[in-house]
């Protein structure tokens, strides 16, 4: 609706009352799971028995809460490590690719700038299969001609991160490029100019301006990589991150400690993407 143009009062109400449910839509889940994670039951739902922080520093079963729960440290610590790697990863790559599109011209480079975005639009499940169907093809392939066993090709954390990689790098370029569009290259020249190598001039004007854009994308890249499940599903051994690790629990049934650690991750997730949001801003100015 336009604020300019006078508008039905009815329609207004009903406009209002659509936002409103739709925002209620939303945060009713992430309300109902936090309550329930101080739930006083050994049932991650109804009816609300009392208030309890056995969830989060229960020590003794069936009460095991979140911090004293050996395999879900675990898994967060797993989550983490491929969460930092394909983060790395796609940073670095991703800021590459910015400058290979943005200031550099070549043959096939509209062909190659579209390749770049196709895994977004494949399907995670897709990707994960595509890529463990290839490695193992390719590891088997070795195998048997030489008889040595590649590990790095086969299911496990390496195949987490370049599988996590493969789509999020993507999107990591495409948040870098932007800034490094709107870039006034001009004070590069100027460096250049007054003795500065490429690289000088590339390290000491180009990447700070691109910094923002830069953690932004690594902020980003952090949150996709720690919840991604379905690539994660297809391409994961024997130390599981948290996404697998909380499927198999809700599988097979569990205790309001999915609730507790739901909880963490949304705080933690709005923490990061209130810097995120504050590095936007920055990138306006």
């Amino acid at each position: 609706m336009i604020p300019s143009i006078p508008q039905n009062p009815l329609l207004k109400t009903i406009y209002r009352a659509y936002v409103g449910l739709f925002f209620v839509y939303l945060a009713a889940p992430l309300i109902v799971v936090s309550v329930f994670a101080f739930n006083d039951s050994l049932f991650p739902s109804l009816p609300w028995n009392g208030f309890t922080w056995d969830w989060f520093f229960g020590s003794e079963s069936p009460r095991v809460g979140l911090f004293h729960d050996r395999s879900l440290l675990t898994s967060i610590a797993v989550s983490v490590f491929v969460a930092f790697w394909v983060t790395v990863l796609s940073v670095a790559i991703g800021t590459s690719n910015a400058f290979l599109f943005e200031r550099e011209t070549f043959r096939f480079k509209n062909f190659a700038y579209v390749l770049m975005l196709t895994p977004l639009i494949v399907p995670g499940i897709i990707l994960g299969i595509s890529i463990l169907i290839v490695t193992n093809g390719i590891a088997n392939q070795v195998y048997d001609a030489f008889g040595f066993e590649i590990e790095a090709l086969r299911p496990g954390l390496i195949l987490v991160v370049l599988g996590q990689f493969s789509f999020i790098a993507t999107i990591a370029t495409l948040v870098i490029s932007a800034r490094l569009r709107k870039f006034d290259i001009g004070l590069e020249e100027a460096a250049l100019n007054l003795g500065a190598t490429r690289w000088v001039a590339v390290r000491t004007i180009t990447l700070p301006y691109l910094s923002p854009a830069m953690i932004g994308a690594g902020i980003v890249a952090f949150l996709m990589s720690f919840e991604n499940f379905n690539t994660t599903l297809m391409l994961v051994g024997s130390d599981a991150p948290l996404t697998i690790t909380l499927f198999s629990r809700l599988r097979d049934g569990s205790t309001p400690v999915l609730n507790a650690i739901s909880l963490m991750l949304m705080i933690a997730s709005a923490v990061l993407a209130l810097i995120a949001i504050s590095l936007q801003r920055k990138q306006q100015e």
